[in-house]
């Protein structure tokens, strides 16, 4: 197809880079002079967005790109920054024009009496959060549960027309049209122009976010304006049936009871522009994730085998292979992010392909994991007060189309093809997708009881506890007295994924799932941790050394990184009391391969209850504090704290009286002075009879949720529809962290420090709760 980018399936998106590219491409070269050749619309950026931005998060990453007018931005934690705050980084700019449009087609759109203006998607607060609280409801996790035995009837309709032929574009056979239906259906659209709407989207996408010729745009303004057109005759009908259902006749309705908030130019732009994205968008993502997990076939394998792996590896796809690669923001004020000043008025290119893959927030981000703990923290569906509503509508059709596929196609493969794709700056997915099988292996032609679903999933997020690995115990041996050394390995003999120092994982064994630090060597293909047996805990360190064998298949979750190590500071203090000696030492076997300046002082009740001791004297040994209590050595922390030099960190693990004395005397120190994790939680369950029930408002989404005194404020949060990372629900890890705006915290967690927990601004959401049943305003 003219002017679209081919990629070639299994290649280097790299190799046939043109000369002027190759600057921006090489990881050698200088990042100035890389910015200044960045170029959106060339190859390296459209074939393989993240990869073409490596160089940026490691060397620059906020920086202007004069090609394209913007400031390009990369790095997760900045992405969200610039999401979580809609006023200084205003969407005003999300539905401009990437390429000015020509005087010609100008006038060709006027023609057509073309007024799109603002929509959910660019619209600046307070007007947007008006409208949003106004139009949200239809979009809720319990509204859209009644959507699903539609999807799967359309879903099985098509592979039912298609499962017998062997070889099919999967895109025109299914992924266009489904998501288009399913749109459709929850607007309240007639459905019978489906050509039509499908030559107005390409128009739309490629006017907004492409780079059409003046010759192009000449025919694309005459798409776009009888796609105006087209929307203001589908009101005009919709109107007629007052009492019509979906979300349009809904928005139509909106504008009769509150035209000052629904008005009638926001009701025609947004139905022109809701066509395009409740079903593009889920689409291409649902096209990438049939090509990414056929080109991982292991991970397809998998999920054929256990389909309850499904709703994490669409969450996988989508970070890895999103269908929304950028979005766009503007500054009303001048302003600073990571250490760039930008003036006011300047346009910004977030980059979420980028972000989705920096390895600060995701382990080995890089590689496909579709049993990535933290994969639903991806930015594919933005963040914040603009995050997309349909969200949950999208994952519902990729779960579904998933898991009718793999339960009826197991056998299903790539057919060879170079993939093209519509040149753009904001959106990923291949013009089609060919797939092949034998039909005579067809599974429910022995067993006709194929053809039912083995699995359906809840609407909103996906449950962790789902998200766990099958590995074998390779190794168990005495670390020390009362501690258990294990070696795991993946049963197929396939490498585990990387790690980074501070790292752990879950294991789930009989009933318990216990979390531990990783120990070895991040390059190992197994992972190595230590446990100590616990006679007083839970019961779960205890059930592992007395049932745990080699040769045994277990589960595992993980890795995850909630305490990693700043490799940047100029001295590191590393302080391990006992088996809290498994996280320290790997970020000293870290520091020691980057030639980082640190000590380590590790302490424990005898040597002989001490794990890693040779191991430790052995390779640290020049920097080495051992403190034995049956010897009468105890650490002087005082004095620890008190010779830190400018700059230095202190990373400690250990038990709660350790950390808590560490945390009284770096009170008065620069904030990120200290860092520490614990490796047991006070936090219980909730009783009801003990509990306040209280109220809640979410700033950023608009909602006031009650919390029940038998429900956490992370449970009621997300069947609210928003979504929050957790891990623990112990209150131990961090990942629920939320920001208050207003109201007195009751915190419960350990991972806050003292400081931190008097400035109230920061809570766990899975334990803490208001306080005395009182008001909470959070920044969600």
């Amino acid at each position: 197809m003219a002017g679209q980018i081919k990629d070639t399936a299994h290649e280097c998106p790299f190799g046939g880079v043109a000369p002027d590219e190759q600057e921006q491409t090489c990881p050698t070269r200088d990042p100035a002079a890389m910015a200044r050749s960045f170029d959106a619309f060339g190859s390296s950026y459209q074939l393989n967005s993240a990869e073409a931005l490596r160089w940026s998060r490691d060397q620059l990453p906020v920086f202007y790109a004069p090609k394209l007018g913007y400031w390009v931005v990369t790095r997760y934690d900045d992405i969200k920054t610039v999401f979580r705050d809609a006023i200084l980084f205003s969407p005003r700019n999300a539905l401009e024009r990437i390429t000015p449009a020509t005087a010609e087609a100008q006038e060709i759109l006027k023609t057509y009496g073309y007024g799109m203006g603002r929509t959910m998607v660019n619209e600046d607060e307070p007007a947007h959060m008006e409208r949003r609280r106004t139009l949200l409801d239809h979009f809720m996790p319990d509204k859209l549960e009644a959507q699903q035995d539609m999807v799967r009837r359309l879903t099985r309709e098509k592979i039912d027309a298609f499962i017998d032929s062997g070889r099919v574009d999967l895109i025109d056979e299914m992924l266009y049209e489904v998501p288009l239906l399913v749109a459709l259906h929850f607007l309240g659209v007639p459905e019978d122009e489906i050509a039509t709407i499908k030559t107005f989207s390409v128009a739309h996408s490629v006017n907004t976010w492409g780079k059409p010729s003046d010759q192009k745009q000449i025919e694309v303004a005459h798409d776009v304006g009888r796609f105006w057109k087209y929307a203001g005759e589908i009101i005009e009908k919709m109107r007629a049936e007052p009492d019509g259902a979906g979300w349009m006749h809904h928005t139509i309705r909106m504008n009769a009871e509150k035209p000052e908030i629904v008005t009638d130019n926001y009701v025609h732009s947004m139905m022109m522009a809701i066509i395009v994205a409740a079903h593009e968008t889920t689409s291409l993502a649902s096209a990438n994730m049939f090509r990414t997990l056929l080109e991982h076939r292991e991970a397809w394998n998998d999920i054929c085998e256990d389909p309850s792996l499904i709703p994490n590896a669409v969450e996988e796809c989508l970070r890895y292979a999103g269908s929304i690669v950028a979005w766009r923001r503007q500054t009303t004020a001048p302003t600073r992010l990571n250490g760039v000043d930008l003036p006011e008025g300047a346009k910004l290119l977030i980059v979420q392909a980028s972000g989705n893959q920096d390895e600060r927030h995701f382990e080995d981000g890089d590689t496909f994991d579709i049993y990535r703990d933290n994969a639903i923290d991806h930015l594919t569906f933005g963040y914040g007060a603009h995050q997309c509503m349909g969200k949950n509508i999208g994952r519902m059709e990729m779960r579904i189309f998933l898991e009718e596929v793999t339960r009826r196609l197991p056998h299903l493969r790539l057919a060879e093809q170079d993939f093209d794709q519509l040149p753009n700056i904001s959106f990923r997915g291949p013009d089609s997708l060919w797939v092949e099988w034998d039909p005579t292996q067809n599974p429910e032609r022995a067993d006709a009881k194929v053809k039912t679903p083995r699995r359906c999933f809840a609407v909103g997020p996906p449950a962790r506890r789902d998200v766990a690995r099958k590995v074998r115990i390779a190794e168990l041996h005495q670390e020390a007295e009362g501690i258990l050394g294990v070696t795991i390995e993946d049963p197929q003999g396939r490498p585990l994924p990387k790690w980074s120092a501070g790292s752990h994982i879950e294991l789930c064994v009989g009933e318990y799932d216990r979390k531990y630090s990783l120990c070895g060597s991040p390059d190992d293909n197994s992972y190595r941790v230590a446990i100590r047996r616990e006679d007083l805990g839970r019961g779960g360190s205890r059930y592992i050394h007395e049932t745990l064998q080699a040769g045994a298949e277990i589960r595992m979750r993980g890795p995850s990184n909630l305490f990693r190590l700043d490799e940047s500071a100029p001295h590191v203090v590393l302080i391990a009391g006992g088996i809290g000696i498994t996280p320290i030492l790997a970020m000293a076997d870290r520091l020691k391969d980057l030639g980082g300046s640190y000590e380590l002082h590790y302490g424990g009740r005898s040597k002989s209850t001490m794990a890693f001791l040779n191991r430790v004297a052995q390779d640290h040994g020049a920097v080495l504090s051992l403190y034995a209590g049956d010897e009468s050595q105890r650490m002087d922390l005082p004095a620890l704290v008190a010779n830190l030099g400018e700059g230095a960190q202190i990373y400690a693990c250990g038990p709660k009286g350790l950390l808590n004395t560490l945390e009284v005397l770096t009170k008065d120190l620069p904030e990120g002075t200290f860092h520490f994790e614990h490796f047991s939680s006070s936090v219980a369950g909730l009783d009801p009879e003990k509990e306040q029930p209280f109220e809640v408002e979410l700033s950023d989404s608009g909602l006031v949720l009650n919390v029940a005194a038998d429900t956490t404020l992370l449970d009621a949060i997300r069947a609210a529809g928003i979504d929050v990372a957790c891990d623990c629900r112990e209150g131990l890890c961090g990942s629920c962290e939320v920001t208050v705006i207003e109201g007195e915290v009751d915190h419960r967690d350990m991972v806050l420090t003292r400081a931190e927990r008097a400035g109230g601004k920061r809570m766990m959401t899975c334990c803490s709760r208001a306080k005395n049943g009182a008001r909470l305003k959070l920044a969600l």
